[in-house]
């Protein structure tokens, strides 16, 4: 176990670059001869497309062409999972997103301006915005084409849990509570747009440049709309400016769409979105409506059955492998022997949503987490001692039948550091319950939140990775990894860890830029996959180089290959006084023919799962998360002010512990905004705040001292021991925050963000 580390030095590769304003994101990019792209919208949420003129565009001054959907040589309709989404509305507008042309001009202004004389002719159809009304036979279709489990209907996938039998747990129980949770829509808020920059080579390849998640995925969008190979597409990296999770399916309809454009004038095109049109078409994270039933035994979790509803807007993106962490993940970090949970995915009319920080627990951690509390106040017993109770530990086995016995269950060290550091039990004795002393109009409260959260892509797709190291002539290396870099630091661990194995400092390895023509494809940069992922693909190949350089050298170092040691920058034989350094290594395999490189590939170990049950061994490995706050609300304004937050994350082992902190903290401050302020306003189906005047995030005069403690504990299964914290900081502070207002106020809030009213009736218990 290990504390953070606050006093070690950080060190980030594009550190510099980034400070001093050199890196250069998509929209500082520039090409002779670039023209710029827009999107046109409509103000329909749900109409029948009769016609789109363009004519009064086209002649608008400096306009180079306006695209529609008949324009497209190759597929119209494309998506991760199902083949929904219309890269340009053609028969239908399906939600106020849909882009129905694209105006091309010479300058940007140009046009912005010329798009606002596209007109669209329509007619209206009534807009399907409940998703439990979009679950009933009968109900309107958003996709008529769409078939699901033999059937036209609006569900985009049905996950199920059956695990014993919950209708006669039921009436064992001591007693039963039973809740409806609301979640919120939630934007990314990254400092940067989406943009893309299309260039068509005198070669025939498409080169596609982008602020995006996943440049395969996008790789996939523009070869799609262009009608072309793989290997006709190239896409590059570039410096991201946040994603979050939101820089996949939007990023690349941007530069799949910028790509069109370019084909048909056939020279650069750019397309950046201004924040009003991110906002409007982007995809948010997935609103929840969870209904939680929970039987409670002899003081433990004996039986719980769950429903929860996600809508998914008007296209599915990649709501199927959210919905199913969710599912997965349905009864949080305890052993429940009973579960029912039927989970589902459900097309409306309202934007779309897809992948974010957290995929799928921030919303079930929200109910569960306040569930928990509420057993616990009606047996009349602490939370702390409560969770204590039912919480897994080493040897459990979970709700899908997994018995976690692979590495260390570590949730009793977050747990037992968390309560710790803050004085949680003896500041639970201290919180006002809704009564305030006479000369304060402040409510003092505390709260906390357990996650556990499965790493990885688990059973819901095949998951490895790769990674590429080649040493130069003069003993300089390049390292490339199948992992994007979003500015989350993935590129300066792989660097460590490859340092690491290979006994060199860091300043000998350059990050090489990727590109989808570099590396096989190794998935996106989601479920906290960078550094476990990337991260054993690297040691995978260090390794690999490490054997080849002994098979090699060991002559010459006049020991056996097994001798060989990497350290202190050089190759070692058997003593210390018998050594090369890396320039004089390479020359000595190039005189035999040998050629430093390797590549190496790290495959997830293998998991399981029955679609029909629920069960299997959903991830191969997990990772576990407390996070508690100290909070007062005003009993007069409702106003909340946060005076502590703490988080304790078990990560493996860590490779970058600045890193880290700066992960966690940043996790608690986005769970702060998802608790008490952040939401996407929807109103017949147009989102009302498009900007961050309207939508509030949490500012730094908003946020306390947060205190972060990192617990080690290497992984066997992954080979850096690392495994991840990207998301697990994100989906905890939410409901602390929620348990925390109630300890203070009296009063129980079931929807998110929280809008309090103290001085109504405490009728909400």
């Amino acid at each position: 176990m290990k504390q953070a580390e606050t006093g070690k030095k950080a060190w980030r590769n594009d550190a510099y670059s980034k400070v001093t304003g050199q890196a250069e994101y998509c929209d500082d990019l520039k090409v002779h001869g670039m023209a710029h792209a827009v999107p046109v919208y409509s103000s329909e949420v749900h109409a029948e497309i009769i016609s789109i003129e363009t004519e009064e565009a086209r002649s608008f001054p400096g306009v180079l062409s306006v695209i529609t959907a008949g324009d497209i040589p190759g597929e119209i309709r494309y998506g991760q999972i199902y083949k929904d989404y219309h890269m340009l509305a053609d028969d239908r507008i399906r939600f106020n997103g849909d882009v129905i042309a694209i105006v091309v001009a010479q300058k940007r202004e140009q046009a912005v301006a010329a798009a606002k004389l596209v007109r669209l002719n329509a007619k209206p159809l009534p807009p399907l915005l409940d998703p439990e009304e979009a679950l009933k036979d009968g109900a309107s279709l958003v996709h008529e084409d769409h078939i699901f489990e033999g059937k036209s209907c609006n569900i985009t996938n049905h996950h199920k849990i059956r695990r014993g039998n919950v209708s006669a747990a039921f009436k064992e129980c001591d007693f039963v509570i039973e809740r409806k949770f609301n979640t919120q829509y939630i934007e990314h808020s990254y400092l940067e747009p989406e943009s893309g920059l299309c260039i068509p080579r005198y070669d025939g390849v498409m080169e596609v440049m982008g602020s995006m998640q996943h440049p395969f995925s996008t790789r996939r969008f523009v070869a799609a709309i262009l009608g072309a190979k793989l290997s006709d597409v190239e896409v590059r990296s570039v410096a991201v400016g946040g994603g979050f999770g939101g820089k996949d399916d939007t990023a690349a309809l941007v530069c799949a769409r910028a790509a069109l454009a370019a084909k048909i004038l056939n020279k650069p095109v750019k397309m950046t979105y201004d924040r009003e049109w991110s906002f409007r078409e982007s995809y948010k994270r997935h609103p929840y409506i969870i209904y939680y039933k929970m039987g409670i035994k002899n003081g433990k979790i004996h039986a719980a059955e769950v429903k929860i509803i996600a809508d998914s807007g008007a296209y599915c993106s990649v709501t199927p492998w959210v919905t199913w962490r969710s599912t997965v993940q349905c009864c949080g970090p305890y052993e429940v022997e009973h579960v029912h949970c039927d989970t589902y995915g459900v097309y409306t009319n309202n934007v779309f949503t897809g992948a974010m920080r957290g995929f799928g627990s921030p919303q079930l951690n929200f109910a569960i987490e306040q569930l928990v509390d509420i057993a616990a106040e009606k047996l009349g017993i602490s939370p702390v001692e409560f969770r204590k109770q039912n919480m897994l530990r080493q040897g459990s086995t979970t709700i899908t039948g997994q018995v976690l016995d692979t590495h260390t269950v570590s949730l009793d060290q977050v747990f037992e550091e968390t309560l710790k550091r803050m004085d949680y039990e003896s500041k639970l004795a201290k919180c006002s319950r809704g009564r305030a002393d006479e000369n304060s109009d402040e409510l003092y409260g505390t709260g906390l939140a357990l996650s556990y959260r499965g790493m990885s892509l688990g059973a819901e797709g095949m998951d490895f990775n790769s990674a590429i190291i080649n040493v130069q002539p003069d003993g300089s290396i390049l390292l490339e990894a199948a992992i994007h870099e979003n500015g989350q630091g993935a590129e300066s661990a792989f660097i460590l860890i490859a340092a690491g194995e290979l006994g060199t400092s860091v300043d000998r390895i350059r990050y090489r830029q990727p590109s989808t023509s570099n590396i096989p494809d190794g998935g996106t940069t989601v479920a906290s996959r960078g550094t476990i992922m990337g991260g054993g693909a690297v040691v995978t190949a260090t390794r690999e180089l490490k054997r080849k350089l002994a098979m090699a050298l060991c002559c010459r170092l006049s020991c056996n290959p097994g001798d060989i040691r990497f350290f202190n920058d050089r190759i070692y034989g058997k003593t210390d006084d018998v050594f090369l350094t890396y320039e004089q290594a390479v020359h000595e395999m190039y005189l035999q023919q040998e050629i430093p490189y390797a590549f190496g590939v790290f495959k997830a170990p293998k998991v399981s799962w029955d679609e029909e049950t629920g069960k299997g061994n959903a991830y191969f490995t997990w990772v576990y998360g407390c996070q508690a706050v100290e909070l007062t609300v005003n009993r007069k304004t409702g106003k909340v002010k946060l005076l502590n937050m703490t988080a304790a994350h078990e990560v493996g082992r860590a490779i970058n512990m600045p890193m880290i902190l700066g992960q966690i903290y940043g996790g608690m401050a986005m769970g702060a905004g998802y608790g008490l302020m952040e939401e996407v306003k929807v109103k017949d189906g147009i989102i009302q705040n498009t900007n961050f005047n309207t939508y509030k995030i949490p500012r730094a005069a908003d946020l306390p001292e947060m205190q972060a403690i990192v617990i080690e504990n290497g992984d066997p299964l992954s080979p850096s021991g690392a495994k991840g914290i990207g998301e697990p900081a994100n989906e905890l502070m939410a409901p602390a925050i929620a348990n925390a207002v109630y300890n203070a106020t009296g009063i129980r809030y079931y929807s998110s963000p929280l809008k309090i009213t103290v001085e109504n009736e405490n009728n909400n218990k």
